[in-house]
């Protein structure tokens, strides 16, 4: 960690307007606090030292009527882990129950955020332990829908519309850019979002660029539909209700051409055919309890690894690490070795190791063991568990399946 003191002959001219003009000392940062007008900074407490533990100071910034707020880290030092869950930066729309623009950590600085209306929220925790210089972020009053290198989402009302990475289609999208578009329709209307160009830094993963869709309107991992990236464009998605967020975010290395989208209402009669079989086909598992007409079928499945892979929510490839009976059903913990389909099945992440939850609904239908690697297709349940039922694909794994899953993967379904 650098020490604070070489921070301050590069940080000072920055900070020129924090301060009154007639201290000659370093600035000095509190809590949290108001803040307002054209353009100005704010940073953690007591930056460039190390900020203290056991906090959480909230800063509400507001700019001039009809602008929107660019919120621009100048610098980012905060204790990093993968999920951001000890210290952390969250940023939101407004000043109270605000949609959440994105939550940062460690030292990799996110591209400009930009709010969709010129209120904007900025909350810093910090728990017990390791602690960093903290954060300072220069904000500013911008037109609303600016386009350019650095600007890019907002609020979209209208019936139909489009959205695009910045730059598209004349050349790459930048490094360092994090854009969220909230696509807000009539209560009784639905949202259908197509992808028609498509290229993100390509990752198994996606842990670089990707781009995130939620149900609702805000990010919400119990909540997103999927996280995509590659060459290949997302298949059609349908909204569960009248929102929908998608999130753009490019790290500071590799960029690729982006993409352009395509959204339209529609109204929620139509496609309630479509939509109903997949939750009422087998509505006495909904709340995972087995039932005995249900754990009486045959345990077979049918079909093949192709057919199978389009009907279901999730599919990965893993071993069960923990497997416990619970109330007639197997509630497994799988270390993933691949995912080719994620839907909104919640995946953990510590380090470079993932984990998913499954309930397999009839404890012996299918059976697996702990220790043996598995394909796992299924359902997904509200709070993010995949749901395997007896007539759910799965079968162990061997290395010359591989290749026919990354086929699929790559094909539209």
């Amino acid at each position: 960690m650098p020490p604070a003191a070489p921070l301050l002959p590069l940080l000072l001219p920055l900070l020129a307007a924090a301060r009154p003009a007639a201290a000659p000392h370093r600035p000095t940062f509190a809590c949290g606090g108001v803040v307002s007008g054209e353009s100005g900074f704010i940073g953690s407490e007591g930056f460039p030292g190390v900020y203290p533990p056991n906090s959480k100071c909230t800063w509400k910034i507001t700019v001039p009527e009809g602008k929107v707020v660019v919120l621009s880290f100048r610098y980012l030092d905060l204790e990093s882990d993968n999920l951001c869950r000890y210290d952390f930066v969250d940023i939101y729309n407004g000043h109270a129950n605000g949609q959440r623009i994105g939550r940062f950590c460690g030292t990799v600085k996110p591209g400009a955020l930009v709010s969709n209306s010129n209120k904007m929220l900025v909350q810093m925790t910090s728990d017990a332990n390791t602690a960093g210089s903290g954060f300072i972020a220069k904000f500013s009053a911008a037109e609303p829908h600016e386009r350019g290198d650095q600007y890019c989402g907002g609020r979209l009302e209208k019936p139909s519309g489009s959205f695009q990475t910045p730059n598209w289609p004349e050349r790459d999208y930048p490094a360092g850019v994090t854009c969220s578009w909230h696509i807000v329709a009539p209560k009784n209307q639905l949202i259908e979002l197509k992808f028609e160009k498509f290229d993100v830094e390509r990752d198994n993963y996606c842990r670089y660029d990707y781009v995130a869709v939620f149900n609702g309107g805000e990010i919400n991992d119990a909540k997103r539909i999927g996280k995509y990236c590659g060459d290949s464009p997302p298949g059609p998605i349908l909204s569960e209700k009248n929102e929908l967020l998608i999130q753009f975010l490019s790290d500071l290395s590799l960029t690729a051409d982006g993409f352009i989208g395509h959204y339209k209402f529609r109204p929620k009669k139509l496609p309630t055919t479509t939509v109903l079989p997949t939750t009422t086909t087998t509505p006495s598992t909904s709340s995972l309890k087995p039932t005995v007409a249900l754990c009486q079928q045959k345990c077979k499945r049918s079909g093949t690894l192709e057919s199978n892979y389009c009907s279901s929510n999730f599919v990965i490839t893993g071993t069960v690490i923990t497997a416990i009976t619970r109330a007639g059903s197997l509630h497994a913990t799988i270390s993933i070795i691949n995912v080719y389909k994620e839907g909104n099945l919640a995946i953990q992440q510590a380090g470079k190791s993932m984990s998913a939850r499954i309930v397999v609904v009839c404890k012996q239908c299918p059976l697996i063991r702990r220790g043996l690697n598995y394909i796992i297709m299924g359902q997904v349940e509200e709070d993010g568990r995949g749901k395997v039922l007896p007539n759910s694909f799965v079968m162990s794994f061997k290395t010359k399946n591989q290749k026919i899953l990354n086929a699929l993967k790559n094909r539209t379904c």
